[in-house]
């Protein structure tokens, strides 16, 4: 398929859209987390309610990826109205249906956050969770069909692809993404741009581009939600990184416990090679680019990029010294590109509406918006997108709801367990990468776990150094040893028999892990230990003895 073959089939849609017969849209989220509520069940007896009333003709049901607030569903949006009824089961069906699309009088019992909030808005997009966000990543998640192409291009998908196929130089798609300050989502924050351009200034006949989607941070699930909300977005950013960089091959490392990501993403590809924006010679040009899925088996170090390559490649993923980069020598020792999912899904917005735009978001130094997965006692748990710079205070209290049982907020962690924990004194800090930084925790990929005062700061740091301990692949010794030497001084402390020589080998241990571990697994797996100790350094002393 050419270039004006895809013209036609886009304008057709589109029209097909302003044209729509449909008075009302109604989309049921069937992302991992409201199915695992019933939602599937909930999206059938809808569509047999519709039917049963006779307005099939003017009313249509969708099954979508996530709208946010998880722990609310399942939940049902209906347009244009906006309104989303939550935690919807078989049993309310006729009576939304009848309330809502024949009497054209809400449900306010069941709409989104009525259960806490003062006021519940018929239109969501009023309430604080959704007016304090802003979606470039998570666009049109919970909003179109991921599994049908169609809905991805009626929203200007693969116009990016079309544009720097067609009005761009290699050259100039990386200086829009080195303009754009965007730095990368996988947690090191990484400037974007400046990778692409030394992948691409490597000569090679072969190179290759990798999504990384081995999301493994306990709590986390941002990639999952937007390869299973929006497929064709990752899809798209990873096609426009190949011809920017000069890659035709690429591979989607996605984690094994994703089924319904992996089945997505999998007939993503299979319809972008059908309409021609996947495969040899893409909308006629000279440019090719296939695309993989190759599926994790429950590594947590495989997220690191090296131990992600050598899986890949069919051997045991552990790290490698580096360097050589990946950008040199990565894939079968090729030049290689290696994105998490959210970078893939920020490109096309960036080319669509130019560097300079992305970059005006966020602040100084970090730019853009990151998705964050609220967990943990807060009121509503789930997706969320803010512009970088937005204060956990907002995040906590005003998107997510506050503490459960009107509790008080003792402490958040960010960057899952390579992380650290930040105390109520600093709800105030600014989420980004240097502000969490200056605090003794990182932004990782953007796993968000929220603690009230029931939480033990030291049991905290022993589950964390727990996980990390079990996950490490032990090729190196500080951190095979390491983190079981800590974790069992953190375990000795827990049961107070622990003692002030064991506190001061702890901070010594610390260092010499963080400094000495081949890979970033090792070298962050202190974080949490030495973030807590510096905010909750009483809580240990309370349980040692001298």
């Amino acid at each position: 398929m050419n270039r004006q073959d895809l013209q036609t089939i886009i304008y057709a849609e589109k029209a097909k859209e302003q044209n729509n017969k449909y008075k009302h849209k109604l989309c049921v989220c069937c992302g991992a987390g409201c199915i695992s509520s019933g939602s599937e069940e909930v999206l059938k007896k809808l569509q047999e309610e519709v039917v049963t009333r006779g307005l099939e003709a003017e009313v249509e049901v969708i099954a979508t990826g996530c709208m946010g607030p998880c722990n609310q569903g399942p939940l049902i949006k209906f347009l244009p109205e906006y309104t989303i009824y939550q935690k919807v089961d078989c049993s309310n069906i006729k009576e939304i249906v009848q309330r809502q699309l024949i009497e054209k009088k809400p449900i306010e019992d069941l709409l989104l956050f009525a259960d806490s909030r003062t006021k519940p808005f018929i239109d969501a997009r009023e309430d604080p969770y959704y007016k304090k966000q802003m979606k470039i990543a998570l666009k049109n998640c919970g909003h179109i069909n991921p599994e049908r192409i169609e809905d991805y291009l009626v929203h200007d998908g693969y116009h990016a692809l079309d544009k720097v196929l067609f009005q761009m130089s290699p050259e100039e798609v990386i200086a829009e993404i080195k303009q754009s300050r965007m730095r990368g989502r996988g947690g090191a924050g990484y400037p974007t741009g400046l990778k692409w351009e030394t992948v691409y200034k490597y000569v090679s006949p072969q190179k290759y581009v990798i999504c990384n989607g081995d999301e493994g941070d306990p709590g986390a699930f941002m990639d999952r939600s937007v390869l299973e909300g929006n497929p064709h977005r990752v899809l798209e950013g990873m096609t426009i990184a190949a011809y920017a960089v000069g890659a035709t091959k690429g591979f989607a490392y996605i984690r094994g416990e994703y089924p319904l990501a992996i089945k997505r993403f999998e007939l993503a590809i299979k319809q972008a090679k059908k309409l021609g924006v996947l495969g040899n010679n893409i909308l006629g040009t000279e440019f090719s680019f296939d695309v993989e899925v190759r599926i994790g088996a429950g590594a947590f170090v495989c997220g690191e990029e090296t131990a992600l390559i050598a899986s890949i490649e069919g051997k045991r993923g552990t790290p490698r010294p580096r360097p050589p980069f990946p950008a040199e020598s990565g894939l079968w020792g090729k030049p290689t590109l290696i994105n998490n999912v959210e970078t893939f899904a920020g490109i096309s917005p960036i080319i669509n509406n130019g560097g300079e735009w992305y970059s005006d978001i966020g602040t100084p130094k970090s730019a853009g918006t990151k998705v964050f997965a609220l967990a943990g006692k807060i009121n509503y748990s789930g997706l969320i997108e803010v512009p970088m710079g937005t204060t956990l205070r907002e995040i906590v209290f005003d998107i997510g709801g506050g503490i459960q049982g009107g509790g008080e907020f003792k402490a958040a962690q960010t960057g899952g367990p390579s992380g650290g924990c930040i105390p109520a004194e600093y709800l105030d800090v600014k989420m980004d990468y240097e502000s969490l930084t200056s605090l003794g925790s990182i932004m990782g990929s953007g796993g968000l776990i929220v603690m009230d005062q029931s939480s033990d700061m030291v049991d905290v740091a022993r589950y964390f150094m727990e996980f990390c301990m079990d996950e490490s692949c032990g090729k190196c010794v500080p951190c095979r040893v390491g983190t079981k030497m800590m974790h069992d001084l953190l375990k000795k402390i827990c049961e107070e028999k622990g003692t002030r020589i064991d506190l001061e080998r702890l901070e010594e241990l610390a260092v010499y892990v963080r400094e000495c571990s081949l890979c970033g697994l090792g070298a962050s797996a202190p974080n949490p230990l030495l973030s807590t100790l510096r905010h909750f350094r009483h809580e240990y002393e309370n349980r040692i003895t001298e």
